[in-house]
């Protein structure tokens, strides 16, 4: 019967992280701790404005279930417990990860877990919302990366990819407008993406306002992102993106994670995984489900000022396995 700790952490970022909602200079993550006396497990979660959440709020939500925790509830039966969100995603991969020190095994060689190790994963580097000359100039210093990641709004779309071919020719690009775009806008320009070389365009339009999708003609892969969270979001989205971006703190945890992405496998969509910005030991459960994905993003350390020690490696865009000392 584990015993639980909470607390919040601030981690300063490098720089400031600019989307079309607005811009971060910190990361603000809580972690949760599960300890049985020989062993503990570690999960963090970064709460989201965007879907109601706050520290205090999740922090409330899961030292709520502490009776339970001490009770013996089981990480099945958190599932019902708890809703999907970051609150449950911190206890379910404190879980996974007090699991995989019982068994003295990583968590994909858990017994009955099938999905391979997340061996050689390609995450994308993200190049944050600015004008186009400084994400030329931000594209020329990541010019190195296999794959490059856009942060734009409404705003100069064209311009801003544009400029950052020319800073990083030889990058495979993938943008994010952040529910930011017009159907009109996607009609207009998504011929011309697709010449400028970009993959996929990551929800363009506003979550529950996106219906519209059914009736465009796209060259380039759309991804459904504020608009999929649990399982039972796939059958609507999959008329209308050909690919979800999978977030361990929208599922609510690596539990969720791994049924949502059967689900979208089963319904013939293609997979992408994301984060929030939060450290290693954030991204760490993500990469158990990016080994399934075409597209991982999940380059939230490569924000911070200094990461979690024992935390992720990158080397030219690829991670290496989490650290046993950090997580799984």
């Amino acid at each position: 019967m584990p015993k639980l700790s909470v607390t919040s952490e601030v981690w300063p970022l490098r720089t400031a992280f600019k989307i079309s909602r607005g811009a971060k200079t910190q990361a603000e993550v809580v972690v949760v701790t599960l300890s049985d006396g020989e062993f503990s497990g570690r999960g963090e979660c970064v709460p989201y404005a965007r879907y109601g959440e706050s520290i205090d709020q999740v922090i409330a939500d899961i030292t709520a279930q502490a009776d339970a925790l001490d009770r013996g509830m089981t990480r099945t039966e958190l599932q019902d417990a708890m809703k999907a969100g970051a609150a449950r995603n911190a206890v379910d991969c404190a879980y996974w990860d007090l699991e995989a020190k019982r068994f003295g095994r990583r968590v994909w060689d858990l017994p009955g877990l099938e999905t391979p190790a997340p061996e050689g994963l390609v995450t994308a580097e993200t190049l944050s919302l600015d004008t186009p000359d400084a994400m030329r100039e931000a594209a020329k210093k990541a010019a190195s990366a296999p794959l490059l990641k856009l942060k734009l709004n409404g705003e100069n779309v064209l311009e801003s990819v544009r400029a950052v071919r020319e800073g990083a020719p030889t990058s495979r690009l993938i943008v994010d407008a952040n529910e930011a775009w017009s159907i009109e806008l996607l009609r207009d320009i998504g011929a011309e993406l697709d010449a400028l070389g970009v993959e996929m365009i990551e929800q363009p339009l506003p979550a529950g306002n996106d219906d519209g999708l059914v009736d465009i003609d796209c060259p380039v892969l759309l991804c459904a992102d504020e608009s999929v969270h649990t399982v039972a979001d796939i059958p609507r989205l999959a008329r209308l993106y050909d690919m979800i971006n999978i977030k361990i703190d929208k599922t609510g945890g690596l539990t969720g994670a791994l049924e949502l992405a059967d689900a979208a496998l089963e319904a013939g969509m293609q997979l992408m995984v994301g984060c929030m910005v939060g450290t290693s030991l954030a991204m760490a459960p993500a990469m158990v489900v990016a080994a399934k994905a075409r597209i991982v993003d999940l380059d939230g350390p490569l924000w911070m000022a200094k990461d979690r020690d024992d935390g992720i490696e990158f080397t030219k865009g690829v991670m290496a396995l989490p650290d046993v000392n950090l997580w799984g």
